[in-house]
């Protein structure tokens, strides 16, 4: 298995939790969006953390040490990060998950972009097609035409797409170092919990034992989509896999409909039936490249 290959399943398997995520944080109902992403970023840090220290008494300190040069990127993704999760949290609160998702799935649109800006990679005329084609198919499903009381959310949830985006490039940068997969979903959880905990202090809102749970599981769900996406991007640049983030668009809608009764319309599965085309075209496109260098 190529290590492209590799970097598709762990992205698709990261666009399951994190629609997984949307519906425990949908099911947690009308908590403040802050201590919905605080109770996420804290279930991801005790994860990484437990899974840091195995790593530590099975490997030693070395396998935790972070290069001089990963700080930079390391604290870069942590705010991008930050900004894609408190976006995405309140996109999810005030639209329905379909819209929220593929706000914050414009993020492999970013990702390229950035990657092109700060890693210096050259986009090939393929992969740029074929996401510019998927994003416009994206157009089709959410259907932009939001009226004045949900413009906030809207733009909430893009420029968590815009953040995550960029996250992820950081993530790919950090790959390039050696930093240990583990401790930049730490250090972006630890950083996340540390913004949200003075909005937790200040507007508590108490919470059943169900919505407790909901947050928890949402929690876990995230870490699990963290740990994909990171693996994803040390795989694979984001030239190559970043169309299949797109998947969370057709989770989302699946989840949307079995938990909330949410139906897509036929501009959805046209939509749907355009981003599934395009990433078979990257994936033959990378394949076919990937024959032809050996």
């Amino acid at each position: 298995m190529t290590k492209t290959t590799k970097g598709i399943i762990y992205l698709i398997f990261s666009a399951f939790c994190f629609s997984l995520m949307a519906v425990f944080v949908h099911f947690a109902g009308s908590i403040n969006f802050m201590q919905k992403a605080f109770f996420r970023n804290t279930s991801a840090l005790i994860i990484a953390l437990s899974l840091l220290l195995k790593d530590i008494c099975k490997s030693g300190t070395k396998s935790i040490i972070v290069p001089k040069e990963s700080i930079k990127y390391l604290l870069l993704r942590s705010i991008a990060g930050s900004i894609g999760v408190f976006g995405n949290f309140y996109a999810i609160d005030h639209l329905i998950l379909s819209d929220a998702s593929i706000l914050n799935k414009m993020s492999p649109f970013f990702a390229v972009i950035f990657s092109a800006i700060l890693l210096k990679e050259k986009i090939k005329p393929i992969p740029l097609l074929a996401i510019i084609v998927a994003f416009c198919g994206s157009m089709l499903i959410i259907k932009p035409s939001f009226n004045f009381s949900q413009s906030l959310p809207s733009i909430c949830g893009f420029l968590g797409g815009v953040g995550a985006g960029f996250a992820y490039t950081c993530v790919r940068k950090l790959s390039t170092q050696n930093c240990n997969g583990k401790v930049i979903v730490l250090i972006f959880s630890l950083f996340s919990s540390v913004l949200s905990l003075p909005f937790l202090i200040f507007f508590f809102e108490p919470m059943t034992f169900n919505q407790t749970m909901f947050l928890i599981l949402s929690g876990v769900a995230a870490a699990s989509g963290q740990f994909g996406i990171t693996l994803a991007y040390y795989n694979a640049p984001a030239k190559e896999i970043s169309i299949y983030d797109y998947s969370t668009i057709i989770f989302s809608s699946i989840f949307g409909f079995v938990f909330f009764n949410q139906m897509a319309d036929l501009y959805s599965f046209l939509g749907y039936l355009i981003i599934i085309s395009m990433a078979i075209l990257n994936f033959i496109y990378n394949a076919r490249r990937h024959n032809s260098e050996r």
